[in-house]
């Protein structure tokens, strides 16, 4: 498992506004390229994003779909990345001051990636994980006032 946290300088509504657009999950998402579909019941459990994920030439069309939602709380995520298998990403907020303390937690489910996981792509998704809540507190920073 692979555990990364963030204070992002945005209240945990400001910050839940974001995770609520499911479009604009490309934009802090690590890895992904696109986002193909968004189901318009985003983020309600069972809805689901269709996004395209890879590197260059690399890529893999994949579909999230939304396990546990408490609005304003908590959003936990499945990957469907067949053949490869799914991870699991539980992303609760914290309240932290009028701030917000972002939680990312990723472990594998299923397929080949349950065999695979332990300390080296453990790192490497830490890594990603570290990445993608930056990007995501930068454009909460931006859009709602406040310094990263």
């Amino acid at each position: 498992m692979a555990r990364n946290r963030r204070l992002i300088l945005s209240s945990p509504t400001e910050v839940w506004r974001l995770l609520c657009d499911g479009r604009r999950y490309g934009e802090w998402v690590t890895g992904t390229q696109q986002v193909l579909a968004a189901d318009p019941q985003w983020p309600e459990v069972g809805s689901w994003l269709k996004v395209r994920v890879g590197t260059g030439p690399l890529t893999l069309d994949d579909t999230c779909v939304v396990r546990i939602c408490e609005p304003g709380r908590r959003l936990e995520l499945e990957a469907k990345a067949d053949p490869f298998g799914g991870p699991h990403r539980h992303e609760p907020l914290v309240p932290w001051g009028e701030h917000t303390l972002f939680i990312l937690d990723w472990h594998p489910l299923r397929g080949p990636s349950t065999r695979m996981h332990g300390l080296p792509v453990d790192y490497i998704v830490a890594i990603r994980n570290g990445m993608m809540l930056t990007k995501l507190a930068r454009i909460a920073v931006r859009e709602h006032g406040g310094g990263v």
